[in-house]
This record gives structure tokens, C-alpha cells and sequence, in this order.
């Protein structure tokens, strides 16, 4: 078992010069072109100590994460299922790591930084034109910015449309959940399900509108 830093490294060579330079301390305009493309980022996050740590998907309209300048991101919290397990963990631990990726591209983006939780006008102004005005915008303070190369997306192939898994080849969700709690209703078909959450953004949309 290998239990110290000696060890793992007697395992792997040194990091290569450029591996080791491209790591940022700040959004530079490759970074933020890269966010402003991104419909969707994974939000880690550790919370009060002895916590486990969590690891939430965020989604939105390409550039819903906004970058106001290159030491700053603006994350808007969305509708979700209330758990509120980031933004908890957050009040705790200020620390927090974003993944951008975007589809099509196979070389992601990382982030690292410190968060505050906001909810004044001064950060919700900047999603006016969203879907809809989020409650508490996560603003950012920005240590690492880090492009990583494309390697794990070759290998699993994750964008490549002869890739793709049939939908039908897991449960519905409403079955998984339903198995996982021991309910014995019967429960939401896959399609009801879609249809509930297109409603519900829909929803979001109007309001976002009016």
C-alpha cells in the first residue's frame, strides 16, 4: 500500500516542464474564451471537516458561468433538488474546484480557487437575461486556472457518436429510485419524467421572461 509521497513517486516519472508552466494563476483570455463556450461544469467542493467530499454538475446556456474579469467567476445556483450540498459545503470550506467542458472538445478546463456565497443585486444583476435570476450567485476568487490535454476523452470516447449508450440499456430513473428506497408504487416512466423537467424549465423560462 503505498502511504507517502516517496513512495507514489518512486512509481512515476517527474512532471514535463510544460506540464507544470501552464498551470495559471489567473483566467487569461484562453480561459475565459474556453468558459464563455462551456455549457456545463462538475462543482467540487469539501465542506465541514470529516465531510465527504462532492463532486455537483452544473448546465446551462453556453457562458452561464461568467468571468467578469480574470481573477473572478460568477456561478449561478439553478433549481435543483434543495440537498443544497454545495452551498452548504461551501459556508464551511471556502475552497472549491470547477471542471469546464464543452462538447465536441476534448481537452477540458480546471479551476481552482476560494468561494463566497452572494445574493446582492450587484451579482444577480449579471443573469438578468438568463433563464431564470438565480437566489445566491457563487463568486469565485480564482487561484489555478489549468487546460488539460485531451487524453481522457480519447479514451473513453465520450464524445463520439458510434459511443453513445442506449438509454434503455439502464432503468429509468424512476425505477433506480424507486429500488433504492424500497417503494413499492409504481414508479415515473422515463418519458413522464422528461416531461415533468421540460415543464419545470419551461417554467423557469417564463419567469426569467416576465
Amino acid at each position: 500500500m503505498i502511504e507517502t509521497l516517496e513512495q507514489l513517486r518512486t512509481l512515476y516519472a517527474a512532471p514535463g516542464e510544460r506540464a507544470l508552466r501552464k498551470q495559471q494563476p489567473q483566467l487569461d483570455g484562453h480561459c475565459q474564451r474556453f468558459i464563455a463556450l462551456s455549457p456545463f461544469c462538475v462543482v467540487a467542493s469539501g465542506g465541514a471537516s470529516g465531510a465527504l467530499l462532492d463532486a455537483s454538475p452544473r448546465g446551462g446556456a453556453p457562458g452561464f458561468v461568467k468571468s467578469p474579469d480574470p481573477h473572478t467567476l460568477l456561478l449561478p445556483d439553478a433549481g435543483g433538488n434543495n440537498r443544497l450540498d454545495t452551498l452548504t459545503n461551501l459556508l464551511s470550506d471556502p475552497r472549491i474546484g470547477l471542471l469546464f467542458m464543452i462538447p465536441g472538445v476534448d481537452e477540458t478546463l480546471r479551476v481552482n480557487g476560494t468561494a463566497r456565497l452572494r445574493d446582492e443585486a450587484l451579482y444577480t444583476d449579471f443573469f438578468t437575461a438568463e433563464r431564470q435570476r438565480p437566489k445566491i450567485v457563487i463568486e469565485v476568487r480564482v487561484a489555478e486556472a489549468y487546460l488539460h490535454c485531451s487524453k481522457a476523452f480519447m479514451r473513453s470516447r465520450l464524445w463520439s457518436a458510434d459511443a453513445q449508450v442506449d438509454r434503455a440499456q439502464l432503468p429509468t430513473m424512476g425505477q433506480m429510485i424507486h429500488d433504492q428506497m424500497g417503494l413499492a408504487t409504481e414508479p415515473e416512466s422515463q418519458v413522464a419524467m422528461l416531461q415533468r423537467y421540460r415543464a419545470q424549465l419551461a417554467q423557469e423560462q417564463q419567469l426569467g421572461d416576465a
